[in-house]
C-alpha cells in the first residue's frame, strides 16, 4: 500500500498518495492507480496536450504546469533521485505518459528538454554539466530547443555546415539552423556543429549545450502555410560557446545525436491514443453525415484507415518502454496514416470546407508537416529497409572531387 497525503484539488479535499512516499519497488500497478487518481484530480490546472512541442502561445501555461508536477512529485519519473527524479523504471515512466495521455495533459513541458537534452545530458554529460542542468529541467527554470536541422542539411543532417571553431577554452560558432521548435522562448538548446572540416562528415560534428542568450544569436519566426509561426530559424554570428558545454567527445557529436534521436521516436508510442481518439472522431463524423451521404470510394478510404489505426496501435504496444529503430515502423506508419485521414476528411467535408476555417482544411495544410518532423519518411523507410530488414545500404554516389 502507498503513504497517503492530502491533496486540494478545486474545493475538494482528496488523499492521494505522494510519489516521494513511494517504495523503491512500488509496483507499476499501484503506481498508474496513483497517477491516475492524482491526473483526475489536478488535470484541470494543464494545459491541453499540446504533443511533443510547446506551442508559443502556450508557453507561460506550460511553465507553469511542469513546476506543478515537479512540486508534487510527478517530474522525472526515471531520473535519478539525486536530479530531482523518482528513480523508477522506464515501465513506471511508460505508465506516467500513458495516463498524462489518457487524461489529455501534457507529461512534461517539452520533449526537447526532458527526452533530448535530459536523456543525453544523463548518458554522456560529466558531473558537472548534470548538475547544472538536469534539475533546472525538471524544476521548468530552463526550457529547452533543439539546433539540428539546417536549410542545406534536414534528412542528410551528416551535411551540417554550421561550424564550430576551438579558440583556446572556447569554441567559436558561426551558420544557420532552421526548423527550431520553441527557439524564440528557450532558454537552452542542443546543438550540432561542425568541428573538423576535413573529417569524414559524420566523424567531424561535435554535439554542444547551448545558452539561448549568448551575444550573437538572432531568432526569427518562421510562417507556415497554416497561418501558424511555430517554428523559428536561428543564427550563429561567431558567437563564443565555453568548451565545458560539449557534450560528449570532441568530434562525436553523430553518436551522442543518433542516440537523442532514437529517444525522440521512441517517446512517439502514445500517439497510439490521441490516433484512437482521431479514428474514432472520423467515425462519429461518418455517422453523422448518414451513410446515404457517404460515396462509396469514401467508405472503402475510412475502413483502410480505421483497419491500419488499429493495427498500429497494437504495434505501439509492442514497442516497449525503450527506444529502439523498430520505432521507425511506427513512426512511418502513424504520419503516413494521418496524412490519408487529412485528406479523407477534406473529401468528405467537400470543396466549401476547402474556402472557409475549416478545421478540416487546416488539418490537410498542416499534414506535409508530419512527414518531415521528427524524421522524413523518406529516412524511416531506410532505417527499416537497413536496420531492421538487413537489406542493401541505398546507393551513395562517390563525391566529386574538388577542382
Amino acid at each position: 500500500m502507498l503513504n497517503s497525503t492530502v491533496v486540494t484539488s478545486g474545493s475538494e479535499m482528496s488523499e492521494l498518495p505522494r510519489p516521494d512516499s513511494f517504495p523503491a519497488d512500488v509496483s507499476v500497478f499501484d503506481f498508474e492507480a496513483a497517477a491516475g487518481a492524482w491526473l483526475a484530480a489536478n488535470r484541470h490546472l494543464a494545459p491541453p496536450d499540446y504533443g511533443a512541442i510547446l506551442p508559443p502561445p502556450l508557453f507561460d501555461r506550460g511553465v507553469a504546469w511542469q513546476k506543478l508536477l515537479f512540486e508534487a512529485g510527478w517530474a522525472g519519473i526515471d531520473w535519478p533521485v539525486e536530479h530531482g527524479g523518482l528513480g523508477l523504471s522506464s515501465e513506471h515512466r511508460a505508465v506516467w505518459v500513458r495516463q498524462c495521455a489518457m487524461a489529455g495533459v501534457p507529461p512534461f513541458i517539452n520533449m526537447v528538454g526532458v527526452v533530448l537534452a535530459g536523456g543525453s545530458t544523463m548518458l554522456f554529460g560529466s558531473v558537472e554539466q548534470q548538475r547544472e542542468h538536469l534539475r533546472p529541467i525538471l524544476t521548468a527554470e530552463r526550457v529547452w530547443c533543439q539546433l539540428f536541422s539546417e536549410p542545406g542539411a534536414g534528412s542528410d543532417l551528416g551535411s551540417l555546415s554550421t561550424k564550430a571553431v576551438a579558440d583556446g577554452d572556447t569554441f567559436v560558432v558561426s551558420g544557420q539552423k532552421v526548423w527550431c521548435s520553441g527557439g524564440r522562448y528557450s532558454d537552452w538548446g542542443i546543438l550540432m556543429a561542425r568541428t573538423d572540416a576535413d573529417a569524414p562528415k559524420h566523424k567531424g560534428i561535435s554535439f554542444f549545450l547551448f545558452d539561448m542568450k549568448l551575444p550573437g544569436v538572432t531568432i526569427r519566426p518562421l510562417k507556415q502555410m497554416t497561418g501558424e509561426q511555430e517554428f523559428d530559424e536561428v543564427f550563429f554570428d561567431e558567437v563564443r560557446v565555453p568548451a565545458s558545454c560539449l557534450l560528449g567527445p570532441l568530434h562525436g557529436g553523430w553518436g551522442v545525436a543518433m542516440a537523442t534521436l532514437t529517444n525522440e521516436r521512441g517517446s512517439i508510442g502514445t500517439a497510439s491514443i490521441s490516433l484512437t481518439r482521431r479514428m474514432n472522431a472520423m467515425v462519429e463524423q461518418f455517422k453523422r453525415l448518414g451513410p446515404d451521404s457517404i460515396d462509396p470510394v469514401s467508405r472503402d478510404l475510412l475502413a483502410s484507415v480505421i483497419s491500419r489505426g488499429r493495427a498500429l496501435t497494437m504495434l505501439s504496444q509492442r514497442q516497449g518502454p525503450v527506444a529502439s529503430t523498430a520505432a521507425s515502423l511506427l513512426k512511418l506508419g502513424v504520419t503516413e496514416l494521418m496524412f490519408d485521414a487529412a485528406e479523407l476528411r477534406v473529401r468528405v467535408s467537400g470543396p466549401a470546407a476547402m474556402l472557409s476555417d475549416d478545421s478540416a482544411a487546416q488539418g490537410l495544410l498542416a499534414a506535409p508537416g508530419g512527414r518531415i518532423a521528427g524524421g522524413t519518411t523518406q529516412i524511416q523507410r531506410n532505417l527499416i529497409g537497413e536496420r531492421l530488414l538487413g537489406l542493401p545500404p541505398e546507393p551513395r554516389p562517390p563525391k566529386i572531387p574538388s577542382p
